[in-house]
Formats: C-alpha cells, structure tokens, sequence
C-alpha cells in the first residue's frame, strides 16, 4: 500500500520512557502509538470514540494485530503515524497503520489491527453502527468528513455521553 492511500496521519515524538537501554523505541510502545493514532482518527471524523463508548453506542475490542518492523524509530524522533480504516464489516473494522519519520516516506513499521464492534455489557459483538459506517467510508472513499448533523444517532450518543459529565 502507498503512502497516498492513507487519508489521516497524526505526528507523535518518542519519549524517553518509550525507549530501552540503547535509546530504540521498544516494540510494545507501537501499540501505544496506534491507539493514539487510532483515536485522533476518529476526532478528524467528528467524535471521541471514548466518549461514544460511554455513552453505548460504539465500542470496540482488539481481536487481531499483525506488526511488522523496518526500521529503528529513537528516543526524542518525531513520528508519523498514519491510519486507514481499509474494511468495514458486520461486527468488524480493519485498520492499517504506517509509522514513518516526520517528513518521509521510509516506513519503520506497519501494523494491521482487526477491532469487532462490542457491547460490553453483554459481553458479545454486535453490529457496526450505520453512522459510524457511513462516516468512515465516506471520509475513506472521498476525505469527506460528513456533518454530525447528518448521523442523528451518533449525534445523540455524543449528547448522552456530554450529559453524563
């Protein structure tokens, strides 16, 4: 996959404490990195996925994750990460990471993570909400974030979610 098929990236600097003895980024640390990728991706849509979750309305569970490692990211290197959402299917979504030095196309690491829509108080996946759907393939098909006027009840979970603060 090309760099241009990527959509959203968010820049991330390694912290010292993301590093082992010889100043390398540890490989767990990728993980945290694509969880904030991941959410700032959502917040380009229009929504926190920590406040929808909250509020019931969409949550999600890492099922599978496959990383692969390139290059050495170091303590202090500002990062790219970037993030595409390639599949949407009944209960799941397929994401695809980059992470690259700040500027550059050299990859140092791509990941591929499978989340299946959850609902946590029942323990089982369920569905992916319509909106939701609509609005990441929308973004992914065009880089159009859709108004959230337009996704009545993914706009009523946020409200939920404001009203629980």
């Amino acid at each position: 996959m090309s760099q241009g098929e990527f959509r959203f990236r968010t820049p991330l600097r390694v912290r010292w404490m993301e590093g082992d003895a010889q100043g390398i980024v540890y490989f767990g640390s990728y993980m945290d990195y694509l969880e904030v990728a991941q959410a700032e991706y959502y917040r380009n849509l229009g929504f926190s996925i920590y406040r929808v979750a909250e509020a019931g309305y969409f949550d999600t569970a890492v099922v599978k994750v496959e990383m692969e490692f390139k290059a050495p990211a170091r303590v202090d290197d500002t990062l790219d990460v970037w993030v595409r959402v390639a599949r949407i299917g009944n209960t799941s979504l397929t994401s695809l990471f980059r992470v690259c030095p700040a500027g550059s196309s050299s990859v140092l690491a791509e990941a591929r993570i499978v989340n299946v829509s959850y609902d946590a108080a029942k323990g089982e996946s369920r569905p992916v909400p319509e909106d939701v759907r609509r609005l990441v393939q929308r973004y992914e098909d065009t880089g159009e974030v859709l108004p959230l006027a337009d996704l009545p009840g993914l706009t009523a979970a946020l409200t939920k979610a404001e009203g629980r603060r």
